[in-house]
């Protein structure tokens, strides 16, 4: 089966035996082609509706540049409106020949882990089209963009320091949520968690999005073998290129009956020291010593005298207590430690990231409780 990863979460979810007429099991390319492309009305499968290409073209105005929002590797990301009125963001899937059966394969997984998954920090997927040869995914329309964007790109409003806090938690919540299995009862693993891939709402709450590279945990196990080399670098922990990727282990810890994924990418934690400094996990512009951000700071996270010097100078002063800043780095520091195993749980990373906010939002000066580096 080609999509042996999503299996296993097909399995847990079932209460009763396969239903083979069920137009959601995976066939092979010459079945996704819609029975009814001139149909009025979207089909509904596991709570995501299903678009004919005609539908799509409407939303966005036959794929305007005007409503064009964003690139990526995928393809483009447009702007529309679907026929209920309600405004998305459509994904076009638009690869070279020989990237599209890796294209295809993201498609689907993306298709079935977001139908399953539901959760504040998360993107919603409203629906996908698959007609003929054509891709299409379907989401919540975010407003304020990515957070690199926020963070070092143009024409985007800088955040203050609580913002970046508040984005931080929504984050490690949608991580957490993803590793604790009690979405799908299968931990995920994301793969591919990056500051590009935290999208903004209109009040700023972070959601996850980009599930193509994702991956579900074998069913009781406490380790599995990754056979590729997955994600962007600059995010993800340098065990897994400087071994052979092959003999990558991923592992869980169980802890008062569940199974938390030990972090074993660096990846919130470099997303945390992008909030903090503003600079982007890896910057080819600056010279060889200062293009990884991790190796930039790392040695300075937790040392008060220097630590402002790597704080991002968007953050305005009086939007911040060096406590908190303090509290966040040191935080930051352990989540990219070298050795995986000290790293701490995304659960972790979520209660302490909840008392760092709750530390910036104290006066100064009225009690601030004391802090020990670690």
């Amino acid at each position: 089966m080609p999509f042996g990863l999503v299996s296993a979460w097909k399995k847990r979810r079932r209460s009763k035996s396969q239903d083979h007429s069920d137009p959601w099991v995976y066939k092979s390319v010459e079945f996704w082609q819609l029975e009814d492309q001139t149909t009025q009305s979207t089909k509904r499968h596991h709570g995501s509706s299903v678009f004919t290409l005609k539908e799509m073209e409407e939303a966005t105005c036959t794929f305007s540049e005007e409503n064009l929002v964003g690139k990526g590797g995928f393809g483009r990301v447009y702007r529309g409106i679907l026929r209920s009125g309600e405004v998305v963001a459509i994904k076009k899937m638009d690869l070279p020949t020989f990237k599209e059966a890796e294209g295809e394969r993201e498609f689907r997984v993306e298709v079935d882990i977001l139908s399953g998954l539901e959760h504040p920090n998360l993107v919603s997927l409203i629906g996908y089209c698959a007609d003929g040869k054509h891709r299409f995914l379907v989401y919540e329309y975010l407003q304020n963009g990515n957070l690199q964007d926020h963070l070092n790109g143009f024409g985007k409003a800088k955040l203050d320091w609580p913002s970046r806090l508040k984005v931080a938690l929504g984050a490690a919540r949608g991580l957490a949520y993803l590793h604790s299995s009690s979405a799908v009862g299968i931990p995920i693993v994301h793969r591919d968690f990056k500051s590009t891939n935290i999208l903004l709402n209109e009040n700023f709450e972070a959601k996850i999005s980009d599930f193509g590279l994702a991956k579900l945990m074998p069913e009781g196990q406490e380790t599995f073998v990754t056979a590729r080399v997955l994600g962007t670098f600059g995010y993800f922990d340098p065990e897994y290129t400087s071994v052979r990727s092959e003999d990558y282990p991923v592992s869980f810890n169980g802890r008062q009956g569940n199974s938390l994924y030990k972090v074993m990418f660096m990846h919130l934690g470099v997303v945390l020291l992008e909030l903090l400094t503003g600079r982007r996990a890896v910057d080819l512009n600056q010279g060889p010593s200062d293009q990884n951000l991790v190796l930039q700071v790392r040695h300075i996270l937790n040392d008060r005298k220097k630590l402002y010097k790597v704080i991002d100078p968007e953050i305005g002063r009086s939007s911040y207590t060096l406590e908190s800043i303090a509290m966040f780095a040191n935080l930051a520091s352990r989540c990219v430690r070298i050795e995986s195993s000290k790293r701490p749980s995304m659960v972790e990373c979520v209660k302490e990231l909840q008392t760092t906010i709750y530390i910036n939002s104290k006066p100064i000066g009225m009690g601030m409780m004391t802090f020990k580096m670690v």
